[in-house]
């Protein structure tokens, strides 16, 4: 189905009962909701409804060069399908999005779980070889015209395999499924539009995240992606860190039974939501 919004028609699956409790389930940058295609039947079998939508400029999503904001994006897919409160669970970008909304909106969300989740404003530091890998990227990107090809093989050397990992470490069809989504984010016509970020951003507003935070993080991961998670744990009111030593940055294609069970034992002892 699509949700209009201003700028956008945006491409949403929404699976389980009415009467469940929601999870909106938010991508990375490099993916779309097809990201979460293991992940949605543990939670649907743990008697969740799971909803979750391509942002602007992924999957099918369609945009125009407007100026929007992915808290607005979030809070028009919840009114759409009539959910007062959900628990928001992103990825990277998407757990930005997601803690994003619990500032904003904090009556609209029960709970937030950050799988590699970036922090607005946060500086986690890097590695010398994340350095050379990040100005690598810069470089691809800033080309012109980019090479969609090349910029998707070092996202997937950098965020599936993880910086320094072999390429063998994840499964050919995780990687394959990455790359194919990355690569079509640069199809022609393709658009986003002008982001507009919250402001102070989220690092500085951690005091006002009142519900409760699972942040999940691996350690063959960019070092920021643990730091961040710690960052949480030490300055929001109720949040924790979960630091994995084996996953990177797409958790969810990678161990996504282990992945479900920590998000069901997470939410299990709060208060129902609708």
């Amino acid at each position: 189905m699509f949700v209009e919004v201003p700028g956008a028609r945006i491409h949403v699956v929404d699976e389980g009962r009415e009467n469940d409790a929601p999870l909106v389930l938010l991508h990375a940058g490099i993916a779309d909701l097809r990201s979460w295609d293991a992940l949605v039947p543990l939670l649907l079998d743990a008697e969740y409804r799971v909803i979750r939508f391509d942002a602007r400029g992924a999957g099918e999503t369609e945009s125009e060069p407007t100026s929007f904001s992915r808290v607005d994006d979030v809070l028009a897919v919840l009114g759409a399908r009539g959910i007062d409160r959900a628990v928001l669970i992103g990825n990277s970008l998407g757990g930005m999005t997601a803690i994003d909304t619990a500032i904003t909106a904090p009556d609209r969300v029960a709970a937030v779980v950050g799988v590699a989740a970036g922090l607005g404003g946060f500086d986690g530091g890097e590695s010398p070889l994340e350095a050379q890998l990040f100005a690598e990227m810069d470089a691809l990107e800033n080309a012109s015209p980019p090479d969609p090809a090349a910029i998707a093989d070092i996202d997937v050397r950098v965020w599936v395999d993880g910086p320094g990992q072999p390429p063998d470490r994840v499964s050919v069809a995780v990687r394959d499924q990455v790359r194919e989504t990355d690569v079509g984010s640069y199809a022609p016509g393709r658009e986003t539009g002008d982001l507009i970020r919250l402001s102070p951003p989220a690092v500085e507003r951690l005091s006002e995240l009142r519900c409760p935070v699972l942040a999940v993080a691996g350690l063959l991961d960019v070092s920021e992606v643990a730091a961040t998670a710690r960052h949480l744990e030490a300055n929001a009111p109720n949040a924790r860190a979960e630091i994995w030593p084996h996953v990177a940055h797409m958790i969810g294609m990678e161990v996504p039974h282990e992945l479900a069970a920590e998000i069901v034992a997470f939410l299990a002892p709060l208060p129902r939501w609708s």
